[in-house]
Protein backbone atom coordinates (compact mmCIF):
# COMPACT_ATOMS: atom_id res chain seq x y z
CA UNK A 1 0.00 0.00 0.00
CA UNK A 2 0.90 3.78 -0.93
CA UNK A 3 1.17 5.05 2.80
CA UNK A 4 1.92 8.44 1.56
CA UNK A 5 -1.21 7.99 -0.53
CA UNK A 6 -3.64 6.72 2.11
CA UNK A 7 -2.78 9.57 3.91
CA UNK A 8 -3.55 12.26 1.90
CA UNK A 9 -6.43 9.93 1.04
CA UNK A 10 -7.37 10.19 4.88
CA UNK A 11 -6.94 13.84 5.39
CA UNK A 12 -9.21 15.72 2.92
CA UNK A 13 -11.44 17.93 3.97
CA UNK A 14 -14.34 16.89 2.87
CA UNK A 15 -14.58 13.88 5.69
CA UNK A 16 -16.75 14.54 9.07
CA UNK A 17 -14.22 13.08 11.28
CA UNK A 18 -11.68 9.72 10.95
CA UNK A 19 -11.63 7.95 7.64
CA UNK A 20 -9.98 4.58 7.53
CA UNK A 21 -9.61 4.83 3.29
CA UNK A 22 -8.98 1.03 2.09
CA UNK A 23 -6.96 0.58 -1.20
CA UNK A 24 -8.36 -0.49 -4.28
CA UNK A 25 -7.01 -2.57 -6.90
CA UNK A 26 -6.14 -2.15 -10.56
CA UNK A 27 -5.32 1.67 -10.88
CA UNK A 28 -1.84 1.83 -13.47
CA UNK A 29 -1.95 5.67 -13.10
CA UNK A 30 -3.41 6.37 -9.73
CA UNK A 31 -4.05 5.18 -6.20
CA UNK A 32 -7.60 4.87 -5.40
CA UNK A 33 -8.48 4.01 -2.36
CA UNK A 34 -12.93 3.53 -0.98
CA UNK A 35 -14.09 5.55 1.74
CA UNK A 36 -16.49 5.18 4.39
CA UNK A 37 -18.15 8.77 5.95
CA UNK A 38 -21.16 8.81 7.55
CA UNK A 39 -22.87 5.37 6.19
CA UNK A 40 -22.20 6.51 2.85
CA UNK A 41 -19.37 4.93 0.03
CA UNK A 42 -16.77 6.92 -2.02
CA UNK A 43 -14.01 6.31 -4.36
CA UNK A 44 -10.66 8.54 -3.97
CA UNK A 45 -8.45 8.87 -6.77
CA UNK A 46 -5.00 10.04 -5.74
CA UNK A 47 -2.47 11.46 -8.25
CA UNK A 48 -0.50 14.48 -9.49
CA UNK A 49 0.02 15.77 -12.78
CA UNK A 50 1.88 13.23 -14.57
CA UNK A 51 3.21 15.80 -17.82
CA UNK A 52 5.49 12.97 -19.08
CA UNK A 53 2.05 10.88 -20.30
CA UNK A 54 -0.29 14.58 -21.03
CA UNK A 55 -2.00 13.67 -17.99
CA UNK A 56 -2.80 16.96 -16.11
CA UNK A 57 -5.39 17.30 -13.34
CA UNK A 58 -7.26 20.20 -13.94
CA UNK A 59 -8.43 18.75 -17.51
CA UNK A 60 -9.31 15.25 -15.74
CA UNK A 61 -11.60 17.21 -13.42
CA UNK A 62 -13.29 19.05 -15.87
CA UNK A 63 -13.71 16.20 -18.20
CA UNK A 64 -15.08 14.32 -15.02
CA UNK A 65 -17.78 17.60 -13.82
CA UNK A 66 -18.99 17.37 -17.39
CA UNK A 67 -19.25 13.70 -17.46
CA UNK A 68 -21.50 13.85 -14.34
CA UNK A 69 -23.64 16.43 -15.85
CA UNK A 70 -24.16 14.41 -18.83
CA UNK A 71 -24.85 11.47 -16.94
CA UNK A 72 -21.81 9.46 -18.11
CA UNK A 73 -20.21 9.17 -14.46
CA UNK A 74 -20.63 9.14 -10.87
CA UNK A 75 -21.21 12.50 -9.17
CA UNK A 76 -17.93 14.23 -8.12
CA UNK A 77 -18.14 15.35 -4.23
CA UNK A 78 -14.94 16.99 -3.64
CA UNK A 79 -11.51 17.70 -5.67
CA UNK A 80 -8.22 19.22 -4.39
CA UNK A 81 -4.96 19.49 -5.63
CA UNK A 82 -4.21 15.81 -6.27
CA UNK A 83 -7.30 14.51 -5.03
CA UNK A 84 -10.62 13.15 -6.36
CA UNK A 85 -13.54 11.98 -4.76
CA UNK A 86 -16.28 10.69 -6.36
CA UNK A 87 -19.59 8.97 -4.94
CA UNK A 88 -19.37 5.06 -4.85
CA UNK A 89 -21.56 3.05 -7.06
CA UNK A 90 -22.04 -0.83 -6.67
CA UNK A 91 -21.74 -2.74 -9.43
CA UNK A 92 -19.48 -5.18 -11.80
CA UNK A 93 -16.09 -3.69 -13.21
CA UNK A 94 -16.13 -4.95 -16.80
CA UNK A 95 -13.88 -7.35 -18.14
CA UNK A 96 -12.89 -7.80 -22.26
CA UNK A 97 -14.48 -11.40 -22.10
CA UNK A 98 -18.23 -9.34 -21.17
CA UNK A 99 -16.76 -6.21 -23.33
CA UNK A 100 -16.83 -8.37 -26.50
CA UNK A 101 -20.43 -9.96 -26.00
CA UNK A 102 -22.64 -8.09 -28.33
CA UNK A 103 -25.35 -7.66 -25.75
CA UNK A 104 -23.09 -5.65 -23.74
CA UNK A 105 -21.45 -3.74 -27.04
CA UNK A 106 -24.80 -2.66 -27.65
CA UNK A 107 -25.27 -0.74 -24.22
CA UNK A 108 -21.50 1.02 -24.62
CA UNK A 109 -21.71 2.46 -28.07
CA UNK A 110 -24.55 4.89 -27.07
CA UNK A 111 -22.40 5.57 -23.44
CA UNK A 112 -19.60 6.69 -26.35
CA UNK A 113 -21.93 8.42 -28.03
CA UNK A 114 -22.91 10.39 -25.41
CA UNK A 115 -19.44 11.25 -24.16
CA UNK A 116 -18.38 12.29 -27.89
CA UNK A 117 -21.32 14.58 -28.19
CA UNK A 118 -23.50 16.02 -25.46
CA UNK A 119 -20.14 16.07 -22.55
CA UNK A 120 -18.69 19.28 -24.74
CA UNK A 121 -21.79 20.96 -23.68
CA UNK A 122 -21.10 20.89 -20.12
CA UNK A 123 -17.06 21.40 -20.50
CA UNK A 124 -15.31 24.97 -18.52
CA UNK A 125 -12.53 26.57 -19.25
CA UNK A 126 -9.70 25.31 -21.26
CA UNK A 127 -9.84 21.33 -22.42
CA UNK A 128 -6.69 19.80 -24.05
CA UNK A 129 -6.59 17.74 -27.25
CA UNK A 130 -5.37 13.79 -27.43
CA UNK A 131 -3.96 13.18 -30.87
CA UNK A 132 -2.46 9.81 -30.49
CA UNK A 133 0.47 10.85 -32.88
CA UNK A 134 1.82 13.46 -31.44
CA UNK A 135 1.83 11.64 -27.60
CA UNK A 136 3.85 8.78 -29.94
CA UNK A 137 6.32 11.23 -30.82
CA UNK A 138 6.70 13.20 -27.45
CA UNK A 139 7.02 9.55 -25.81
CA UNK A 140 9.68 8.85 -28.37
CA UNK A 141 12.09 12.13 -27.24
CA UNK A 142 11.35 11.03 -23.49
CA UNK A 143 12.35 7.57 -24.18
CA UNK A 144 15.90 8.80 -25.35
CA UNK A 145 15.84 11.67 -23.15
CA UNK A 146 16.04 8.97 -20.61
CA UNK A 147 17.75 6.22 -21.82
CA UNK A 148 15.09 3.32 -22.75
CA UNK A 149 15.98 0.31 -23.34
CA UNK A 150 13.89 0.31 -26.47
CA UNK A 151 15.77 3.25 -27.85
CA UNK A 152 16.57 1.03 -30.54
CA UNK A 153 13.43 0.47 -31.99
CA UNK A 154 12.22 4.37 -32.15
CA UNK A 155 13.57 5.22 -35.46
CA UNK A 156 11.05 2.24 -37.27
CA UNK A 157 8.20 2.81 -34.55
CA UNK A 158 8.02 6.54 -35.57
CA UNK A 159 8.13 5.85 -39.09
CA UNK A 160 5.28 3.26 -38.91
CA UNK A 161 3.40 6.01 -37.04
CA UNK A 162 4.09 9.05 -39.93
CA UNK A 163 2.70 6.41 -42.58
CA UNK A 164 -0.46 5.60 -39.98
CA UNK A 165 -0.87 9.32 -39.51
CA UNK A 166 -1.47 9.52 -43.19
CA UNK A 167 -3.85 6.31 -43.44
CA UNK A 168 -6.45 8.32 -41.10
CA UNK A 169 -6.62 11.54 -42.65
CA UNK A 170 -8.98 14.04 -41.98
CA UNK A 171 -10.47 13.54 -38.52
CA UNK A 172 -14.01 14.68 -37.41
CA UNK A 173 -13.20 16.14 -33.64
CA UNK A 174 -15.51 14.84 -30.81
CA UNK A 175 -14.93 14.91 -26.79
CA UNK A 176 -13.39 11.04 -26.82
CA UNK A 177 -12.29 9.53 -23.33
CA UNK A 178 -9.09 7.57 -24.86
CA UNK A 179 -8.66 5.33 -22.45
CA UNK A 180 -11.08 2.54 -23.19
CA UNK A 181 -9.90 -0.53 -20.60
CA UNK A 182 -12.69 -2.52 -19.82
CA UNK A 183 -11.64 -1.68 -15.77
CA UNK A 184 -12.97 1.84 -16.73
CA UNK A 185 -16.80 0.34 -17.36
CA UNK A 186 -19.01 -0.57 -14.24
CA UNK A 187 -22.27 -2.11 -14.60
CA UNK A 188 -25.03 -1.77 -12.24
CA UNK A 189 -27.51 -3.95 -13.64
CA UNK A 190 -29.32 -0.68 -14.67
CA UNK A 191 -26.98 1.37 -16.05
CA UNK A 192 -23.15 1.46 -17.27
CA UNK A 193 -21.11 4.18 -16.16
CA UNK A 194 -17.67 5.03 -17.76
CA UNK A 195 -14.95 6.23 -15.05
CA UNK A 196 -11.15 7.41 -14.87
CA UNK A 197 -10.84 10.86 -17.26
CA UNK A 198 -7.16 10.78 -17.11
CA UNK A 199 -6.50 10.98 -20.63
CA UNK A 200 -9.90 12.52 -21.38
CA UNK A 201 -9.28 15.39 -24.91
CA UNK A 202 -10.90 16.32 -28.19
CA UNK A 203 -10.01 13.67 -30.56
CA UNK A 204 -11.30 11.68 -33.84
CA UNK A 205 -14.11 9.26 -32.93
CA UNK A 206 -12.42 6.30 -34.30
CA UNK A 207 -9.48 6.34 -31.54
CA UNK A 208 -12.51 5.52 -29.08
CA UNK A 209 -13.78 2.76 -31.50
CA UNK A 210 -10.14 1.47 -32.33
CA UNK A 211 -9.58 1.56 -28.41
CA UNK A 212 -12.43 -0.11 -27.50
CA UNK A 213 -11.60 -2.49 -29.84
CA UNK A 214 -8.16 -3.31 -29.06
CA UNK A 215 -7.89 -2.96 -25.60
CA UNK A 216 -10.66 -5.77 -25.60
CA UNK A 217 -10.03 -8.37 -28.01
CA UNK A 218 -13.11 -7.41 -30.40
CA UNK A 219 -13.32 -9.71 -33.77
CA UNK A 220 -13.93 -7.82 -37.25
CA UNK A 221 -17.30 -8.72 -36.74
CA UNK A 222 -17.85 -6.50 -33.95
CA UNK A 223 -15.76 -4.15 -35.37
CA UNK A 224 -17.75 -3.69 -38.61
CA UNK A 225 -20.70 -3.34 -36.18
CA UNK A 226 -19.35 -0.31 -34.11
CA UNK A 227 -18.36 1.08 -37.37
CA UNK A 228 -21.97 0.57 -39.45
CA UNK A 229 -23.42 1.90 -36.33
CA UNK A 230 -21.76 5.10 -35.10
CA UNK A 231 -20.84 6.11 -38.93
CA UNK A 232 -24.37 4.37 -40.49
CA UNK A 233 -21.58 2.82 -43.01
CA UNK A 234 -18.65 0.42 -42.66
CA UNK A 235 -17.08 0.89 -46.07
CA UNK A 236 -13.74 1.21 -47.28
CA UNK A 237 -13.77 4.47 -46.82
CA UNK A 238 -14.26 4.25 -42.90
CA UNK A 239 -12.51 0.91 -42.53
CA UNK A 240 -9.01 2.00 -44.17
CA UNK A 241 -8.63 5.03 -41.12
CA UNK A 242 -10.71 2.88 -38.36
CA UNK A 243 -7.74 0.41 -38.91
CA UNK A 244 -4.73 2.44 -38.79
CA UNK A 245 -6.26 4.55 -35.77
CA UNK A 246 -6.44 0.74 -34.02
CA UNK A 247 -2.60 0.41 -34.94
CA UNK A 248 -1.90 3.54 -33.70
CA UNK A 249 -4.13 2.86 -30.21
CA UNK A 250 -1.99 -0.13 -29.70
CA UNK A 251 1.60 1.46 -30.35
CA UNK A 252 0.63 4.40 -27.73
CA UNK A 253 -0.43 2.11 -25.38
CA UNK A 254 3.26 0.07 -25.48
CA UNK A 255 5.22 3.12 -25.40
CA UNK A 256 3.07 4.52 -22.66
CA UNK A 257 4.13 1.40 -21.22
CA UNK A 258 7.77 1.73 -22.14
CA UNK A 259 7.78 5.21 -20.63
CA UNK A 260 6.33 3.50 -17.53
CA UNK A 261 8.88 1.37 -17.10
CA UNK A 262 11.39 4.27 -16.78
CA UNK A 263 9.28 7.08 -14.43
CA UNK A 264 6.05 5.16 -12.33
CA UNK A 265 6.67 4.32 -8.54
CA UNK A 266 3.35 1.94 -8.90
CA UNK A 267 3.80 -1.38 -8.04
CA UNK A 268 3.10 -3.20 -11.58
CA UNK A 269 4.94 -5.34 -14.06
CA UNK A 270 5.10 -2.28 -17.24
CA UNK A 271 7.73 -4.84 -18.63
CA UNK A 272 5.19 -7.66 -19.27
CA UNK A 273 2.52 -4.96 -19.87
CA UNK A 274 4.68 -3.36 -22.92
CA UNK A 275 5.70 -7.14 -24.58
CA UNK A 276 2.28 -7.97 -24.34
CA UNK A 277 0.73 -4.73 -26.71
CA UNK A 278 4.11 -4.44 -28.31
CA UNK A 279 2.93 -7.86 -29.58
CA UNK A 280 -0.48 -6.92 -30.01
CA UNK A 281 0.48 -4.02 -32.21
CA UNK A 282 3.00 -6.18 -34.52
CA UNK A 283 -0.47 -8.46 -35.12
CA UNK A 284 -2.58 -5.40 -35.82
CA UNK A 285 0.08 -3.53 -38.11
CA UNK A 286 0.78 -7.12 -40.02
CA UNK A 287 -2.87 -6.64 -40.39
CA UNK A 288 -3.53 -3.76 -42.12
CA UNK A 289 -0.41 -3.67 -44.18
CA UNK A 290 -1.74 -6.70 -45.91
CA UNK A 291 -5.75 -5.94 -45.56
CA UNK A 292 -7.76 -5.49 -49.00
CA UNK A 293 -10.14 -2.18 -48.20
Amino acid sequence: MNINARNRAAALACWSGWVDPQPLTGGITNTNFLVEDKGERFVVRIGDDIPVHGVLRFNELAAAKAAEVAGVSPAIIHHEPGALVMRHVEGHTLTPQDIARRPMLERILPLIRLCHREMPKHLRGPILMFWAFHVLRSYAHTLEELGSRHRDKLPRLLATAQELERAVGPIEVVFGHNDLLAANFIDTGERLWLIDWDYAGFNSPLFDLANLASNNGLTEEDEAWLLQNYFGRSDAEIRRPYYAMKCASLLRETMWSMVSELTSQLDFDYAAYTSDYLGRFKAALADFQTRRF
